[in-house]
């Protein structure tokens, strides 16, 4: 089912037939490995829908899905919208979505009872009414660790972009304000030396961590929560918020967005940083209060600002942030590495499938 204007397209699997006109699946789809006898018994009519609310996932994870699913996916490349969404997800059995849905109580009623399964393609799942979903007993997976080491690689280029001053630099010779050299002239802050400080040490922060050391830096402080027993690996030091705030040269915010994060780096945590200190975020854009952040960077508070998330996503270009030279601003693209991408789109389609399956998600958020 193909509707107009390249809005939505309906992806079938095709199947084989025998000698004798029996439909048979591909060798393709004896390989995967979630619940192969539940698979080849699903005949095309009975086959479950799932619904992308994204035109551009990996091919990966589309091939494990239309093995055994009837799947509708988006196909513009303007996002979709909530009315949209919520109009085609009517009688789905699963919804693969991205960080940029809103899922909430109203959507899953649009999608039906019959609704078995979300998978996000992302970590960060803030975009879930995880107590809707649960109300309804619908399980949510998501995709950790896949992408752990794509986002920490690009934390510590995002944090060396910013400290040493590399977009200003590619700039200055663009503009042709490279002349003679002088010996004071786009100088940055080293790590060599330096104090990190790292909000938030789970799984992407131990590993930005793990990056760090070799750059010989003398101490790395962590804040949260609760102690993390991996911080031994880096040997880091559990210390109070205040107290990272107050002595790190690099501060990092390596958190997750609640209730108790939001916007938790605000005039205040800014006041308590060193006017010499680099701020990195690669986390979430709401553990951030922008206004407090552009008002720091403007005055000289802190010294510079590496952002890998905003809010809102996109940022505006008329965004006063923008015009900031001590301002790195990306596209949130921490994960974007071709593995990473075709990694948590295959392990989205696995927790589906899984879902479908009436087993346990790989990696299901309780």
């Amino acid at each position: 089912m193909l509707a107009m204007r390249g809005q939505v397209i309906k992806l079938s699997h095709l199947l084989r037939r025998s000698a004798r006109g029996t439909p048979v699946l591909n060798e393709a789809t004896r390989t995967c490995p979630l619940q192969q006898s539940n698979i080849r018994n699903m005949s095309s009519a009975s086959k479950p829908k799932v619904y992308v609310t994204n035109y551009d996932i990996p091919k990966k994870g589309l091939d494990l899905l239309n093995k055994s699913c009837d799947v509708v996916q988006w196909q513009s490349r303007e996002t979709i919208t909530r009315e949209q969404l919520i109009k085609n997800v009517k009688g789905i059995d699963a919804l693969f979505c991205i960080l940029t849905d809103k899922i909430d109580g109203t959507l899953l009623d649009a999608c039906g009872p019959q609704l078995k399964a979300v998978g996000t393609m992302s970590v960060g799942y803030d975009h879930i009414d995880m107590k809707a979903c649960k109300e309804r007993g619908i399980p949510v997976g998501f995709t950790p660790d896949v992408l752990t080491d794509a986002t920490a690689e690009l934390t510590v280029a995002l944090l060396l972009a910013t400290s040493r001053r590399l977009m200003e630099g590619a700039g200055a010779v663009r503009s042709g304000e490279w002349g003679m050299w002088n010996p004071q002239w786009m100088c940055g802050q080293g790590l060599h030396h330096s104090t990190v400080g790292i909000f938030g040490l789970g799984r992407i922060g131990l590993a930005v961590a793990k990056r760090l050391r070799p750059f010989g830096i003398s101490r790395l402080l962590y804040s949260g929560r609760k102690e993390n027993p991996a911080a031994k690996e880096v040997d880091a030091e559990f210390v109070s918020f205040d107290t990272l705030l107050r002595e790190s040269d690099f501060v990092i915010a390596g958190c997750a967005l609640n209730s108790e994060t939001k916007e938790i780096f605000n005039e205040d945590a800014f006041k308590k940083m060193k006017p010499t200190a680099i701020f990195v975020n690669s986390s979430r854009g709401g553990v951030v209060n922008q206004k407090a952040l552009y008002d720091a960077l403007k005055s000289g508070q802190i010294r510079a600002a590496g952002l890998d998330v905003t809010t809102p996503e996109p940022l505006p270009t008329d965004s006063p942030l923008l015009d900031l030279k001590n301002c790195v601003v990306l596209p949130h693209i921490g994960s974007a590495t071709v593995e990473a991408r075709n990694a948590m789109a295959e392990l989205t389609a696995r927790n589906i499938l899984a879902a479908l399956n009436g087993e346990q998600m790989p990696c299901q958020i309780e």
